[in-house]
């Protein structure tokens, strides 16, 4: 897969089946248009790119909203990376491009700078200024401009039951297997391992403090996790809790992680942890004995988890 920053960038002397969308998470619903996407190039000896955008568009236009995304910019080329597409073209949204009419948008975007001779959305999708132009006009367009329009239909998108607010609910609810089902791939958190306040080493469970740079990253329900990351090349798996630690008199959120069977310094190393089952909500404790237990009884959950779900 090529990455070009910006439609301007975009360069291939093949034209294209192109299809547009934030993707916000690659969810189940993002794939089936993608695979979509890719076997209509094929078919018809077209390159097959993505068009997505970022900041997400939300982010410049409704800036109160508050929008917190599945994935960071980065973790979404990366999984954009497995599904066999030739060209991602992730372009900045501004509000002078918001501005852009949709006749604007369809030539010199679309045509003029990514070579389309196919357009793949979905039946409901909305583009051009203020989001007035609908399947229809972009039809229109095609004719005029020597594209094919191919939609998915309402059945098919519905078929899939799956949207990535339906995820960022699951997420905020705690219910990450569920946001993994609609994903069809482990939610992650990707940061920097930073020093902590080195609590849980006197807690016999020295812990990686994660620091996330994102600050429009989703960062899931307060709780303890099963968690697993690819360390230097290898598989360790381990518990995270996210929240406080208000039995020791935290104030500000941390996301830490003990890892199980690893022995050696993480500090400065950047991780992607993917998150695999909640095991409880983060309280605070009457005692640090108390939360001790706790924490064994953790321990003992996930290391069974992994022997039922992980085992080779």
């Amino acid at each position: 897969m090529k990455e070009h920053q910006g439609a301007n960038a975009f360069s291939s002397e093949y034209s294209t089946a192109v299809t547009i969308g934030t993707f916000d998470g690659v969810h189940a619903g993002h794939q089936k248009i993608i695979e979509r996407l890719v076997n209509s190039a094929k078919a018809g000896n077209l390159e097959s790119a993505i068009l997505t955008f970022f900041p997400h568009p939300r982010m410049v236009l409704q800036k109160e909203s508050g929008l917190r995304l599945i994935n960071t910019i980065t973790e979404r080329k990366q999984i954009l990376e497995t599904t066999g597409v030739d060209h991602l073209i992730v372009h900045p949204f501004t509000h002078q491009f918001s501005r852009l009419s949709a006749r604007e948008f369809v030539r010199d975007i679309l045509v003029n700078k990514l070579k389309a001779k196919k357009v793949i959305i979905g039946y409901d999708h909305r583009f051009g200024r203020n989001r007035t132009a609908n399947i229809d006009d972009l039809r229109k367009f095609g004719e005029e401009f020597g594209f094919e329009v191919e939609e998915i239909s309402k059945e098919e998108v519905e078929e899939v039951a799956v949207s990535s607010t339906k995820i960022r609910n699951a997420l905020d609810e705690g219910r990450v297997e569920k946001a993994n089902a609609y994903l069809r791939h482990p939610f992650t958190l990707t940061g920097t391992v930073v020093e902590g306040r080195g609590l849980g080493r006197e807690f016999e469970f020295p812990t990686a403090n994660l620091q996330i740079k994102e600050d429009y990253k989703l960062i899931p329900k307060n709780g303890v996790y099963v968690v697993k990351a690819d360390i230097d090349g290898q598989n360790f798996f381990g518990m995270m809790n996210i929240g406080t630690n208000p039995t020791v008199g935290g104030d500000e959120q941390t996301i830490e992680t003990y890892f199980f069977n690893l022995d050696k310094d993480l500090y400065g190393k950047h991780l992607q942890i993917a998150l695999l089952v909640r095991i409880r909500d983060e309280k605070k404790f009457e005692s640090v004995e108390k939360l001790k237990i706790a924490m064994k009884q953790d321990e003992a959950f996930s290391r069974q988890y992994i022997r039922d779900n992980y085992a080779e």
